[in-house]
């Protein structure tokens, strides 16, 4: 409830505000009606008129958001995870000592898991001769720039053309798709996804300085087109391997915007100890095949 109040779940404050202005009806006592993820409250006219300021919750929006989260974590307020990033751009000791542990991680992997590469790449190939060992796609980096991602490939070949006839099958609020059982992934690609081993190829992007290890999953541009002022925080920082999100064993149940808001208490919370959890928290979930 803190910060830059949202109207719409998939436009910015701005567009939201003028357009407020001039379809809602205003109240004789200044306030205007609007709708927030279902939920009715009441929003100044100043609002609209002097731009974004902060709201104050009531303890009916303090409930409902209280019923709604599964994750335990509350809204992230934009001027704290600002205020987080440009803190984190003078911390010159632990951006150079976690940029150190993620080569060094990342060159342990593959000095350690060579045969699991080779193991798998045989597999793939086996299970859908048609494609590629690896599955390449362009995703959003820090400040929104694009680089190439690699996976293990987890799914039939044409399964970017078949994306089209799931959309209506999306089991995801906001912008992600995501479908409980995927009929375009393959028999090694279910096994892969449930011990996290299509990630492994990801170190590649750590080394190349794409990703971290620890840092807000990367998204696709078409998901990232459709993010509000608010979502777009989760950019402001490098993209990494695993995060808050995926070390929940209730994720499926997550909705955007807690997903977000744990990306952004991330940010907040950067530090080496945040890092050195999250990894043995991910350690745990593969080792008891949690990935999805």
């Amino acid at each position: 409830m803190h910060g830059s109040y949202r109207i719409s779940a998939f436009r910015d404050t701005d567009t939201d505000c003028s357009e407020a202005a001039s379809s809602l009806t205003l109240q004789s006592n200044g306030l205007v009606h609007a709708n927030r993820n279902g939920a009715d409250r009441l929003v100044s006219k100043r609002t609209c008129i002097d731009g974004p300021k902060p709201n104050v919750a009531t303890a009916d929006d303090i409930a409902t958001d209280s019923e709604d989260r599964v994750t335990g974590v509350g809204y992230q307020s934009d001027e704290e995870t600002l205020a987080s990033v440009s803190r984190l751009q003078r911390r010159y000791g632990y951006r150079f000592a976690k940029r150190a542990f993620d080569i060094v991680f990342s060159l342990l992997v593959f000095a350690l898991f060579w045969w699991l590469y080779v193991i798998v790449a045989i597999a793939i190939k086996i299970d859908d001769p048609n494609g590629s060992v690896f599955f390449i796609q362009e995703r959003m980096g820090k400040d929104k720039k694009p680089f190439r991602m690699y996976k293990f490939r987890s799914m039939y070949a044409d399964a970017e053309e078949r994306l089209a006839e799931l959309r209506d099958l999306n089991e995801k609020d906001g912008p992600v798709f995501k479908i409980k059982d995927d009929p375009r992934i393959t028999k090694v690609g279910r096994f892969i996804r449930k011990t996290s081993i299509d990630e492994l190829p990801q170190f590649f992007n750590v080394l190349l300085g794409n990703m971290s290890i620890v840092g807000p999953r990367p998204a696709l541009k078409r998901e990232t087109d459709l993010y509000t002022s608010h979502q777009r925080e989760r950019l402001l920082v490098k993209p990494g391997i695993t995060c808050y999100w995926q070390t929940r064993m209730n994720r499926d149940l997550i909705s955007f915007d807690e997903w977000v808001d744990l990306d952004l208490l991330y940010i907040n919370q950067c530090s080496a100890w945040a890092d050195f959890k999250l990894v043995i928290q991910t350690v745990g979930c593969v080792l008891t095949a949690q990935g999805n």
